[in-house]
């Protein structure tokens, strides 16, 4: 495989890229970071100056470099669509924080955009690379549990201390749906396949902000019986799972979406036979995130999936917005 390094930008100052992404991109020897963009001069010097890099005092700026090959958007939600769009139309591969962004319309414009250009466009549901991920897709597909008849999933956690916080604002994207929801929606496909509808859903607005806070749903296939209920939220109690129940067993582990670099998952499997607790090794599923990515501009082998599954997921959150409604 092409293991040149791809010259990468980052776009935003965000926690997830400073507290997991660009460290992981410090770390992968197949990434070099040209720079980062905030237009908080001080955002940016501080991230610069940690990270030895350059600064941008706009997004124009990096997105116009012609050193950038990729780039990476940690933005509010409802910044995502003209910067991804400004990004591909520069020719840059991108990988964007979830979710892609607050319309259906906006994400098949997106997707259709990139398709046609063939660039690489991933939403980073890094959960997707982690090995316990294919540890229980290995289990339920050697029959530890049987059939599979049910999915759950839960994903969500207390209030923010910040009040200010990017999720409590309407005007940038914010609301459980775009920022937990995404995560049980996402899942479940793996389990019950991309050719899903929303069966029934309900999201609680809180009044003085008029963003939901949490919210639960029902999904069922198109043309199977089995459905996955979801809830989520960020005035839970927190919450991180996924449950899958077979006609001869149940597999379980509680933190499916957000374990950190070395974390050491425990799955749970249930059977007439008794409960089993299987440890696995640590994993860094950022750091293989970056590495499909990086597969990605290389090869192009996956991209018609990738779009695929960007266009599928945005279906499912607005169809779930319009169920809730």
């Amino acid at each position: 495989m092409n293991t040149e390094k791809i010259n990468i930008g980052v776009i935003g100052c965000a926690n997830i890229a400073e507290k997991y992404i660009v460290p992981a991109l410090m770390k992968s020897e197949k990434f070099k970071i040209i720079g980062v963009a905030s237009r908080a001069k001080e955002k940016a010097d501080r991230f610069a100056f940690k990270y030895s890099t350059k600064a941008y005092y706009n997004y124009d700026s990096l997105v116009n470099d012609p050193k950038i090959q990729a780039v990476y958007i940690p933005l509010p939600n409802s910044l995502h669509f003209d910067w991804i769009l400004k990004a591909l139309k520069n020719n840059l591969h991108v990988l964007v924080e979830k979710s892609m962004s607050c319309s259906f319309e906006e994400v098949l414009e997106l997707n259709n955009f990139a398709k046609s250009n063939k660039l690489v466009l991933i939403e980073n549901f890094q959960f997707r690379f982690h090995s316990q991920l294919s540890h229980i897709k290995n289990l339920v597909n050697n029959g530890a549990i049987g059939e599979v008849r049910n999915v759950r999933s839960s994903f969500g956690f207390p209030p923010f201390a910040d009040k200010k916080n990017i999720r409590y604002n309407k005007d940038l994207g914010g609301g459980a749906l775009l920022d937990a929801g995404a995560y049980p929606i996402k899942i479940s496909q793996f389990f019950l396949g991309e050719d899903i509808i929303v069966d029934s859903a309900s999201l609680y607005y809180q009044a003085d902000i008029n963003v939901d806070t949490w919210g639960s749903a029902c999904l069922k296939q198109k043309n199977g019986i089995l459905s996955s209920q979801i809830s989520f939220g960020f005035d839970n109690f927190y919450q991180n799972n996924i449950e899958l129940w077979g006609n001869k067993g149940k597999i379980y582990t509680n933190r499916i979406f957000t374990a950190p670099p070395g974390f050491e998952p425990s799955i749970e499997l249930e059977t007439p036979e008794g409960k089993q607790i299987i440890k696995l090794p640590g994993d860094d599923h950022f750091i293989n995130m970056l590495n499909h990515f990086h597969s990605q501009i290389k090869t192009k082998t996956e991209l018609d999936l990738e779009y695929s599954q960007n266009i599928n997921q945005a279906r499912l959150i607005s169809e779930l917005f319009k169920q809730a409604r």
